[in-house]
């Protein structure tokens, strides 16, 4: 029988510690803010208008309330200012707005992206919150098979947004229908959104976030090869052109940080550089010439399906009030008289710009799209030496590089290419991780390191090796 002497050589043994059930809750509410971000027109398709402002106003007023109870450690001098600074010229515009109760609308909504975005970020250290990214991707992705599966199986053909089905005789453009019942019979799949292409970009965030976490050691990693699977099934029946071209430049940057990641003397970086800055605008300039061939094998039009239509009609208006724009409406509010029927595809009003730097440009004029560039260029500048820049605190200058820090510039990378195609940046999941990764940057710096990283005993996930 074993005695605990008088003079022992170590600290008596002792249960390990354990995260308490209220921090539990804590990350299940926020993997459920995150997930209420990625699941973006699902509210609106399911429940309509007036449920999805009740969300939206809902988790906001939550997580605002958790803010203040929790009061967790925050640097305020370290907050991503130039987003913090569009959001104020966004609320200025009510001032001279041309639509004043479309940009309230959808201010409210801008602003409680951003705060739920910053309150995340604040609650959770770097792996906590990978964590939740990977859950709340898993929920979105898993409910919209499960939902395509449902319409396929027990529905039995296309459905109308809230659960509407379609009257027989009455001919209905393809672009109304939620789903349009396309599982089985090898068509374009929509999933909760209603719309293929926010379905493609969520699938391939999920195929980075699930990657990566798989990079990282974490336990089951069986199951993350199952949810990649998943991810990339969907993103290929969704058959989405640009999100395409975002997963060829996830590549590009992958390969391209791995590379610098290899250099060990000053100097190397820059012919790296130097090579690459060619390489891209020479691969932007082919794709520009090349557009017509490029999008015919993809099965999409020269002119982006309309888009080109879309962005003359958008500048002619933003050149009207170009200084100030003519006042924030992200997404633009259908039912308000200035957008109502002012431009139509397929029969409906459209309710963006197809490109977020001319939708900036109309909505804020060129004081807003010179914040949105500065928010934009200094979210990719830190994401990007968040993931080549080697870990570094005191003298030890060999510390492995951990796969997590590969996630802020992927996604910025998936960000700026779908910028091109559509206004999803401004809104929705694309402004909260924008928000949400560049406050997480500037907070923390250094992954498990500083006062915002001190929850690190109790956490499971990677390997000591990969994150240290």
């Amino acid at each position: 029988m074993a005695v605990h002497t008088n003079h022992p050589v170590s600290a008596p043994p002792s249960a390990p510690i354990r995260e308490k059930t209220g921090h539990l809750l804590l990350r299940g509410w926020c993997i459920f803010v995150i997930a209420a971000a990625l699941a973006g027109t699902s509210w609106l398709m399911a429940f309509g208008t007036v449920a999805s402002a009740g969300v939206a106003i809902g988790t906001g007023l939550v997580s605002i309330v958790l803010w203040a109870i929790l009061r967790p450690e925050v640097q305020w001098r370290r907050v991503p200012w130039y987003a913090v600074l569009y959001v104020l010229w966004a609320v200025a515009s009510l001032i001279w707005s041309a639509y004043p109760e479309a940009t309230a609308l959808t201010l409210l909504l801008l602003v409680t992206t951003t705060v739920q975005a910053m309150f995340v970020g604040s609650v959770l250290t770097w792996r906590e919150l990978v964590r939740a990214i990977a859950s709340a991707l898993k929920w979105i992705l898993g409910l919209s098979l499960t939902f395509e599966l449902w319409v396929s199986i027990f529905w039995g053909g296309p459905i109308l947004p809230q659960f509407g089905r379609p009257e027989a005789g009455v001919h209905y453009d393809p672009i109304v229908y939620w789903s349009r019942d396309n599982l089985f019979d090898g068509g374009r799949i929509q999933g909760l959104f209603g719309n293929a292409n926010p379905l493609a970009y969520v699938a391939l965030l999920g195929m980075i976030v699930f990657a990566l976490r798989f990079a990282s050691r974490p336990p089951r990693r069986g199951l993350l090869v199952a949810w990649f699977a998943l991810a990339v099934f969907l993103f290929v029946r969704a058959s989405s052109a640009t999100a395409s071209l975002a997963a060829a430049a996830v590549v590009v940057v992958l390969v391209t940080v791995l590379l610098m990641r290899r250099t060990r003397r000053p100097g190397e970086r820059t012919r790296y550089y130097v090579v690459y800055a060619v390489v891209a605008i020479g691969g932007l300039t082919a794709l520009w010439l090349g557009r017509q061939t490029l999008f015919t094998l993809l099965g999409r039009s020269s002119d982006l399906t309309g888009r080109e239509g879309i962005w003359a009609q958008v500048w002619a208006r933003a050149i009207e009030r170009p200084v100030v724009g003519w006042g924030f409406s992200t997404p633009w509010v259908p039912s308000d008289p200035h957008f109502d029927r002012w431009i139509v595809d397929h029969g409906q009003t459209v309710m963006q710009a197809h490109n977020m730097w001319l939708d900036v440009f109309l909505q804020l004029g060129a004081i807003g799209l010179v914040l949105m560039v500065a928010a934009m260029f200094a979210f990719v500048w830190r994401s990007w030496f968040f993931a080549v820049d080697r870990p570094r605190w005191d003298l030890v200058a060999d510390r492995p590089y951990s796969p997590l820090t590969l996630i802020p510039t992927l996604v910025a990378t998936v960000l700026l290419v779908q910028g091109l195609a559509e206004s999803g940046p401004l809104l929705g999941w694309g402004w909260f991780f924008i928000v949400l990764l560049a406050f997480k940057i500037k907070q923390a710096p250094l992954v498990g390191r500083g006062p915002s990283e001190q929850r690190l005993v109790g956490e499971q996930g990677e390997t000591t090796r990969a994150t240290r």
